[in-house]
């Protein structure tokens, strides 16, 4: 099955997303390309294990979902969601049996280095989703970056490496193929977990009871601002801006769009435009007026957003904006 974004929670559950097959290993493959290796490799166990597939590629994806429906998967998702958001946001830690990165692009030119998959930061990652000997699979025809990711992996700290054989059904994807074609030959290495860092994920925000704004449940918490009151003549004019975090941080850009007055209440919807690396999201962000006065400024869970450290910038950005004309604070959930 192909997952959109809106389809994933943030965290997600083998058990909800493969709810007949719940206590099968659950394996990531980043960059499957046309989905050759997984239908080839689930033969070798005696259970298909559960798998999620990562791929920018559309064209790549159709081929590889009916890779999959051809050799009859069924507890198999596919999602054009870049890797590191999909694993740092949507899979919980200690979840994974495998990670597996087969020919990845090896961004070869020095200054593209930081473009590169498996970097020490990724490595934290991994190992903090990974279970107790779980391993990151690496198979890559480009022996530089062979090397680049086994001294990532030493310098993560949470990561030891075992140098081997490649997987059979490896050998036998679309880039496998062409460098055997071009008498290269392959190296592969076990990125094997040591540890399970503490890594920011899952990133839905909770709070004790007591800090929870009026009419806010704790389950439902997203981020919000609460404001004492607005001026009546307020109208949005003017309020695009953008906000970008400041250095030492993982950089992310907002960019207030447009509003919108609702036809059937006093509200108002911003489309905001967030940009976090590889992650592009454009959410809603509500502005309500509610009895008694106050304005509650609320993420909207349309499209189903995964809630980013640039997301809930969003929503401060319009909460700044919504102060300098007038608003006062009472409760600030961001």
């Amino acid at each position: 099955m192909i997952l959109r974004l809106g389809d994933f929670h943030f965290p997600d559950s083998a058990a909800r997303l493969y709810p007949s097959t719940p206590g099968r290993p659950w394996v990531l493959e980043v960059g499957f390309g046309d989905g050759r290796f997984w239908p080839q490799h689930a033969q070798t166990f005696s259970e298909a294990p559960n798998y999620l597939g990562a791929e920018l590629s559309g064209v790549s994806l159709l081929k590889a979902a009916n890779r999959l429906r051809a050799a009859g998967i069924s507890n198999a998702h596919l999602s054009k969601l870049p890797a590191t958001p999909l694993l740092r946001e949507a899979v919980p830690p200690d979840s994974l049996s495998t990670i597996v990165v087969n020919f990845p692009d090896p961004w070869p030119k020095a200054e593209h280095e930081d473009h590169r998959l498996l970097s020490a930061a990724f490595f934290r990652l991994a190992a903090s989703r990974l279970k107790p000997g779980g391993a990151v699979l690496l198979t890559t025809d480009h022996d530089e970056y062979f090397e680049f990711a086994c001294r990532e992996a030493q310098l993560s700290g949470v990561i030891r490496t075992e140098r081997g054989a490649p997987p059979d059904a490896a050998l036998h994807t679309k880039y496998a193929l062409k460098w055997q074609n071009l008498g290269l030959s392959a190296q592969h290495a076990r990125f094997v977990g040591t540890e399970q860092p503490e890594v920011p994920g899952g990133t839905l925000s909770h709070y004790p009871d007591q800090d929870l704004p009026d009419q806010i449940s704790q389950e439902n918490t997203v981020p919000h601002a609460v404001l004492e009151s607005l001026p009546a003549e307020f109208e949005f004019q003017g309020f695009s801006r953008q906000a970008v975090r400041g250095p030492g941080q993982e950089p992310y850009t907002v960019v207030l769009l447009d509003a919108y007055r609702s036809v059937r209440r006093d509200e108002f919807t911003v489309l905001a435009h967030v940009v976090e690396g590889e992650l592009t999201q454009e959410v809603l962000i509500n502005v309500t007026r509610r009895p008694g006065g106050t304005v509650l400024v609320r993420l909207g869970k349309f499209g189903g957003p995964i809630i980013t450290p640039g997301v809930k910038a969003a929503v401060g950005a319009l909460t700044d904006w919504l102060v300098s004309q007038g608003g006062v604070v009472r409760h600030l959930g961001y």
